[in-house]
């Protein structure tokens, strides 16, 4: 059986989210079974230290998890948060399996529906680096982030709620504001959500009149399609 392993706990309820979304795909398409699914929890505080302060060791941090699913016998890994994609090329290069980049099922996506200016949202971190950028660059795409102070309440709200499962009314109602106001100022036709605890608040397949790519669901979906492929290939 074809078997999916994913670094998680990056955090813990986009993780479970995951799980969930990977069961509920499944089950469309081959009812009455369950996938194999080998989840490596890692520790989100010390992740986010990581990346703030030493990529080199963060690469090291979530190699190690690499080999331990590697080692499960894993035939491809999907790691279920955005962040951690800032050192993805370098973890891909080193492991002996495939890995599925979100950026990447993201951006094929956004190509697939034709959109060419499109607004990103999630940790600083995400917002501020080229992860983003770079990729949709090379296909005739702009993204677009939120100046630095609404990049900086955004990633309080992101590390100090989103990630602890706390989900927050007025939170929301200003994250719609502000997605009105990169809708209005900046000529976006779409909106990334580009943390995947982001789908968790902000539910709505369109908020402030711009259809959203939830990078959660479009990465499952790419999961699960991998899964599929690779058991009728067996």
């Amino acid at each position: 059986m074809a078997s999916v392993g994913l670094i998680g706990g990056l955090g813990p309820e986009s993780t479970i989210d995951y799980y969930r979304r990977i069961l509920a795909g499944w089950e469309k398409v081959q009812p009455g079974s369950s996938p194999s699914v080998i989840i490596d929890s890692l520790d989100v505080q010390r992740g986010l230290r990581l990346v703030a302060n030493d990529r080199k060791a963060l690469v090291e941090y979530l190699f190690e998890s690499v080999q331990r699913l590697t080692n499960a016998g894993v035939d491809f890994i999907a790691m279920a948060a955005n962040t951690p994609h800032v050192v993805f090329d370098q973890l891909a290069a080193r492991s002996a399996v495939p890995m599925l980049s979100i950026v990447e099922v993201c951006a094929d996506e956004a190509e697939r529906r034709g959109l060419r200016r499109l607004a990103l949202l999630g940790t600083r971190f995400t917002m501020e680096g080229q992860l983003y950028p770079g990729t949709f660059s090379k296909r005739g795409m702009t993204v677009v982030v939120p100046g630095a102070q609404e990049q900086a309440w955004v990633h309080e709200k992101y590390i100090g709620e989103l990630l602890k499962g706390d989900f927050r009314d007025d939170t929301r109602t200003r994250f719609v504001a502000l997605i009105t106001g990169l809708r209005d100022e900046d000529d976006v036709e779409a909106l990334i959500l580009g943390g995947t605890e982001l789908p968790l608040l902000l539910k709505s397949d369109t908020i402030a009149d711009l259809p959203v790519l939830d990078t959660t669901e479009l990465h499952v979906a790419a999961i699960v399609n991998r899964l599929q492929s690779l058991e009728r290939a067996s």
